[in-house]
This record gives C-alpha cells, structure tokens and sequence, in this order.
C-alpha cells in the first residue's frame, strides 16, 4: 500500500507544510486539519508510535498518488488523496508510512537490491511491495482501519510474519500484482530518490542523529509495555539496536584486540640492549619488550543482576584467561556493587566468591582495579550497565560486557534511562 508517515522527533508538531508545488487558482488545497486529525487519531491508538508520528514534517504535493514518505523523514501528500479518503483510513496510512522509515526500509533496500542486481523503477516497486508485506501483515485492527487497496501477503500468496527480504526473495510479478503497480511510497520504502523529493538539502529533514534517536524512543516504549504491540513491532524493538550477533566471539575479539594493541603488555628490560644502543657509544638502553598483558575484570554483583548472568560472567572470565595465552596468574577479578569486595586473583572460576546484592557503583570497582599493583593493561567490565562510570577514560584499554536489560522503564519516572557506556569503551552486547 502507499500513504505518508507523519511524525516529529521531540515536541510540537509543524503546523505548515511545505508546499511542493503551487496550487493554482480553483485546484483543490490540502486538507491539513483532516491530516492532523487522521495523525492524532494514529498516534492514540498506537502511542508507542506518536514520537515518530509527529517527527514527520508535512509537504504537500499534486506529483504523488497518494501519500509517500522520504528517506529524510519528510511526508508528501495528495490533496486529492486526501479529500476522498476518510479519516479512521488516513491514520491507517500515517502508520504504515511512519512504519517505512523506523524499520529502515529505504536502507535496507538499497542493500537488497545491491545484493540481488535489482535495477530501475520496476525492481524497486518489487521492493516497495515485500515492505508493505511486511508491515500490513499484523499492523492494522485493533482501532486502526486498514487503508483501501493496502497490499497484504495473503493477496499474494505469502505467508504473513516474513520480512521484507525473505517476501522479496518470494515474490515475483503475476497477474495478482497489476492492482500494486500504482504504489508509490517515495524513497523512505525503497531507496530510490525520487524527482518530486527535496533531497538531502531540502527544509525540514531529520539528521542521521535525529532519526535515530526517534528510532530509539519508539523502541524504548515498545520494550517497556510490549502487551499492546504486534509480533512485527515487538522484534523490530529487540533487534533495531541490538541486531543478533555472536557475542561470545566479539567480546574474545575485544580482548584480544585490547591485550595486543600497541602499549599494553610492553615494557623496558635491560635483560637485552636495545640496538640504538650502538649509537650511543658508553650507555646502556633498553629494550622494549612484550610480556603477557595484565587483566583486571570487574564483574557487577548489584541486586539487578540475576544469578544466571552471572554465572555467564564467571564463564566469561575463564574465556578472557584463554584470551591471554592462558597465564591465568595475570588475570584479576574484582566483584562490585556499590563498593568492591576482595580482588582475587583467578585461580579457578569456581573459587571466586561474586558477593553483593546492594546497588550500583562501579566506579569504585574502577579506581580498585586501576591501584593494582602493577597496573592492568586491560579493564574488563561485566555489567547490566545500570551504574555510573568515571568521567574520564582511565589509564588503559576498556571493554564492557554488557548484560541485556529489554525494560528499561520506571513507573516513578518514564524518562528515566541508565547512563550509556561511555564513548572511550569498547561495548559486546552479551546473551
């Protein structure tokens, strides 16, 4: 199906739009209450959704069927589209297009269609359709009507809960595609610029920075009441910042890349001269030589962390002994919740008590493992992230093994969002 998303990232909506093209004396004008009206009725039945609803800024245009969306968050839309379509039907098409751009359709058809040697206007129409599979699959009911015409996979022959790329891979032309071939859903559903479209130097579009941050509050509130969601919305939200990887091989790569980076694990010894020493007639220089790099691992004991994590942090410790080149005498752990307990130097996992239970505070973890005498090369965090953190990088290398929290939602405070790692670590997602 096609219609325009309509959404603004932080506050008021734009009550203005932009007029693509000039409409001429006795040619209808948009009706822009009845878009407004149609987007509020969107945004109530859907209020995980309103954030990215009223990020949209609004274009009128006579050059689309419809209603379309940009790839920079604009909403084209048809004044004659408008007027004969009813309201309950256009917050149905606010849905659908805002529905484009959060799950990042145009990005990822530009690399479908890399992939597959999709070319020109009729491919990307393929696209467009196997994005509307996707959405219209489990998106309407529930108080928000299903727009006249809106493409479903059962209309041709798919299955539902499939994503874009498997419907896309599926579907190919056929009689039952004829009624499809006026879709129009702009750049936002498939990653071809159109001419109608004011570009990347237009008015009123979103920065890389602000779509993702609307990304990420639409998001945030799925994952925090995720009764009222369908299927689709509830794994976009686990999976549009957290895509699946293979954690246990990032965090080892994380280690090894911190242990063997220029720095750690290097020291001067006198036990062979330097070879510039030759040109120092009469003085003795060292030599820099690699040792086997030092580790400190501070695991989080607080309350919020359940005994499943961290018996998976106790896993992860044994894993980062191997990563040094087993030399298990030169790995520290340090168990911490708001003050750390006892360093223990790992011997075997099974032998280091992880006490705690209290709050959050792993800076003191931090300034624990940093008096180590000597010094760690290496500062390996295992944490649901729901602590403070220094508020300068220390002295070496840091990697934080971050334990997934899906809800991180308080009734007492909705605004409420633990402090992200900071910039100066290297962050695996765990689990």
């Amino acid at each position: 199906m096609n219609g325009p998303a309509g959404a603004a990232p932080n506050t008021a909506p734009n009550t203005a739009p932009t007029n693509a093209t000039s409409a001429p004396l006795g040619v209808e004008k948009l009706d822009v209450e009845k878009l407004y009206a149609a987007r509020l009725h969107a945004a109530r039945v859907r209020p995980y959704l309103a954030t990215a609803l009223f990020a949209l800024h609004l274009v009128e245009s006579r050059q689309v069927p419809t209603m379309a969306v940009d790839r920079h968050w604009r909403c084209y839309a048809s004044p004659a589209f408008v007027a004969r379509t009813p309201v309950e039907q256009l917050a149905g098409v606010w849905v659908h297009e805002v529905s484009h751009l959060l799950r990042d359709h145009h990005g990822r058809g530009d690399r479908i269609a890399r992939e597959l040697g999709l070319e020109g206007p009729a491919a990307r129409l393929r696209v467009n359709i196997a994005a509307d599979c996707e959405i219209n699959d489990d998106v309407y009911g529930d108080g928000l009507d299903r727009p006249a015409g809106a493409v479903r996979p059962g209309m041709l022959l798919l299955p539902d809960g499939l994503l874009m790329e498997e419907y896309l891979r599926r579907y190919h032309f056929h009689p039952r595609s004829l009624q499809a071939a006026w879709l129009e859903c702009g750049s936002g559903a498939d990653g071809l610029d159109r001419p109608w479209e004011l570009g990347p130097e237009g008015a009123h579009g979103l920065t890389a920075q602000e779509r993702d941050a609307v990304r990420f509050r639409v998001a945030e509130g799925i994952r925090a009441r995720p009764g009222n969601a369908p299927a689709g919305w509830k794994r976009w939200a686990e999976e549009a910042f957290h895509p699946p990887q293979p954690w246990r091989q990032l965090l080892g790569a994380a280690v090894r890349s911190a242990v063997s980076g220029p720095g750690a694990g290097e020291d001067y010894s006198y036990g062979r001269p330097a070879r510039r020493s030759a040109g120092v007639p009469g003085v003795l220089l060292p030599s820099l030589r690699r040792r086997p790099p030092r580790v400190s691992v501070i695991i989080d004991t607080s309350g919020s962390v359940s005994d499943d994590e961290l018996g998976s942090a106790l896993v992860e410790v044994t894993a980062i002994g191997r990563a040094v080149g087993g030399r298990r005498d030169q790995v520290t752990v340090v168990p911490c919740d708001a003050a750390p307990q006892a360093v223990h130097q790992l011997c075997r996992t099974e032998g280091i008590p992880l006490v705690g239970g209290g709050g959050t505070d792993l800076r003191t973890g931090f300034r624990t493992a940093l008096r180590g005498r000597p010094r760690p090369d290496v500062v390996v965090v295992l944490t649901d992230g729901q602590t403070p953190w220094p508020s300068a990088a220390p002295s070496c290398r840091t990697v934080v093994g971050l334990f997934p929290r899906p809800v991180r939602y308080s009734e007492n405070d909705p605004e409420y969002r633990p402090d992200a790692p900071p910039e100066w670590a290297r962050v695996v997602t765990i689990g």
